[in-house]
């Protein structure tokens, strides 16, 4: 096991920079999550890690070894990639030898290292069928079985998930996640999918555009957001944005919107400032009498276990979440309130949180 230190580092493609000077420490041990939309870097990043991609500036370290000049192979990593890697014309057993032979491992500590990996990853009885004969899952396991054979200090994993059906991304998730803490391996996840950022990592490292946003434990991110950016890309409803403007009222304070206003947490916003609004669709509940903020019914969505509901209201749509079973129709009026222990508040120019 080693720790990553990513320090300064940034990417170039001609004139053109996409990596713009990042800094991530990965602790010893620690499964961390790259999470950011399409374009963002977060590939190009791993790929650094990796040894794939030649870095233009800054330097990564793994283990306290400055890495930036080794190849791939003398990094000590191993990397699992969305698309299998594997080979189709070798069996499951030689897939997952393939790099130790190549090391020239003697031939029963090779055999005595895939029939180990293959225990814990469900594959001893498919050891002999070849790629073809395997489903999704099982692909995607041999291809950490590889990965696990070499003992590496640090396991990539990019978007590894993207090819399966949405059951068994939840599944594999989780078998993905228990492996990490079985072997205690440090980890780098890439995934633009924030729900498998949030349920699988110790720590988030939020990108956009090639630069990070925000670092934080998954419920960090998301109970203290940064940016409007990282609140809004954290958390599935998205969160609710409402422009207004702030007013405190002595011990309290409001934010106005067209159409009412709703109470906000006392920030150091100023008295009459520019805020957009968040809350979470979870974070607003019913009205009793009418009080709170108004609106029409749109779309009601039943999921089973909650219902989620469009409202239009402060001329715009809102997301509401409530557990307990409604029977709303379009066009029907309702009142939102929202929790405002658990309401935001951003600066409307530049979009950081105000505390």
């Amino acid at each position: 096991m080693a720790a990553v230190d990513i320090r300064g580092v940034r990417k170039s493609f001609g004139s053109t920079e996409i990596i713009h000077g990042v800094d991530v420490h990965v602790g010893d041990g620690a499964f961390v999550v790259l999470v950011g939309p399409s374009g963002c870097g977060k590939s190009t990043l791993l790929r650094m890690i990796a040894g794939l991609e030649e870095i233009t500036e800054g330097e990564i370290a793994i283990g306290g070894r400055v890495v930036n000049d080794l190849p791939p192979k003398a990094r000590d990593i191993a990397m699992v990639f969305q698309n299998y890697a594997l080979y189709p014309h070798m069996t499951v057993f030689d897939n997952m030898a393939f790099s130790l032979r190549l090391a020239r491992i003697d031939a029963g500590a090779v055999r005595e290292r895939v029939h180990r990996a293959a225990g814990i990853l469900g594959l001893t009885e498919l050891l002999e069928r070849y790629p073809r004969q395997l489903s999704g899952g099982q692909r995607q396991r041999v291809a950490m079985g590889r990965a696990i054979v070499r003992d590496p200090q640090v396991f990539l994993f990019d978007e590894p998930l993207s090819n399966l059906d949405a059951k068994l991304r939840v599944q594999m998730r989780t078998e993905i996640k228990a492996l990490q803490q079985r072997l205690g391996t440090t980890s780098v996840y890439v995934t633009h999918d924030q729900i498998e950022a949030m349920t699988m990592a110790d720590e988030i490292v939020v990108l956009r555009d090639g630069r990070v946003e925000q670092i934080g434990t998954p419920l960090e991110l998301y109970d203290r957001p940064g940016n409007l950016f990282v609140a809004g890309f954290i958390g599935s409803p998205a969160m609710n944005f409402l422009r207004g403007t702030y007013r405190k009222d002595g011990a309290g304070a409001h934010v106005v919107l067209p159409g009412g206003a709703v109470p906000a947490p006392l920030t150091g916003a100023a008295d009459g400032a520019d805020v957009v609004y968040g809350v979470r669709p979870e974070h607003l509940a019913l009205a009793p009498g009418g009080e709170g903020l108004a609106g029409e019914v749109a779309v009601v969505e039943p999921t089973g276990a909650d219902t989620h509901v469009v409202v239009r209201a402060a001329e715009q749509e809102l997301v509401a979440i409530f557990r307990e079973r409604h029977a709303f129709r379009p066009g029907e009026r309702i009142s939102l309130r929202p929790d405002v222990a658990s309401t935001h508040v951003f600066e409307a120019s530049g979009g950081a949180r105000i505390r």
